[in-house]
């Protein structure tokens, strides 16, 4: 198949940026769309062209790094599927495509389509830990955990860290990142003596890099390919009212 793509190039955060078009032939509907980027970026070094700028690395599905706009839709038209799983059977014959970075204020442009995503490392780093005393590994069921408890905290843990929800949401909020990194140690055992005061300093953190407030809109969970459900947000308010009363 033969594809035109309009893709955002810009040079760096100072940069204004604008859309190129390109024209991508033979084109294999078993390609992946970061494959048929690759073919296009080896066709414009052959020509002696800047070769677009766009993050990967396992192209699994699993590491977060391949967020890209695509027609408008974060991951793509696929749902619950990352970039690099997004594959061109999905698309059709003479497609234009659209391609963008992720559009968040705190997700400055580096180059193209790579955004630094270090705010998310630094919320992280705010309270996504637990207290863990040193010494020999404990045993595997010292300490018991409800099976409900265990399925909902591993369903919050999927959460990849790629900030499609972030991208999806007319409010650029990060809630439902933040949300799923509060739960999925809050519901643990182990992650109980942060709990207050994980829940402040990441929705803090949160707060302090730009991220906008939820209004509950639900394009987050809709662009989220792991499914992470918009009920955590909720989890989340309630964690960090009772942390408020708490500290009171």
């Amino acid at each position: 198949m033969n594809i035109t793509l309009r893709v955002w190039r810009q040079r760096n955060s100072d940069d204004a940026g604008g859309m190129q078009t390109y024209q991508v032939t033979d084109v294999s509907p078993d390609m992946s769309f970061l494959e048929m980027l690759d073919v296009l970026n080896e066709n414009l070094t052959i020509a002696g062209e800047d070769p677009i700028a766009f993050d990967s690395d396992c192209r699994e599905g699993i590491c977060g790094m391949c967020g890209l706009v695509i027609n408008g839709l974060a991951h793509g038209p696929k749902e619950r599927v990352t970039t690099c799983q997004l594959h061109m059977r999905s698309f059709s014959d003479g497609d234009v495509i659209d391609v963008e970075p992720w559009r968040a204020e705190p997700f400055t442009v580096i180059k193209d389509l790579i955004v630094d995503r270090g705010a998310f490392d630094r919320i992280i780093q705010a309270g996504g830990f637990i207290t863990a005393p040193t010494g020999t590994a404990p045993d595997a069921h010292a300490v018991p955990v409800p099976k409900a408890d265990a399925d909902a905290a591993f369903d919050a843990a999927t959460c990849i860290g790629c900030g499609a929800c972030v991208a999806a949401c007319p409010n650029g909020s990060a809630s439902l990142f933040v949300a799923a990194k509060v739960t999925h140690l809050g519901l643990l055992p182990q992650g109980q003596p942060e709990r207050h005061s994980r829940a402040l300093d990441m929705v803090a953190q949160a707060d302090l890099e730009g991220f906008g407030g939820c209004t509950q809109i639900g394009e987050c969970t809709a662009a989220c390919p792991k499914g992470i459900q918009i009920d955590l947000i909720s989890r989340l308010n309630r964690d960090v009212l009772g942390a408020l009363t708490h500290r009171a």
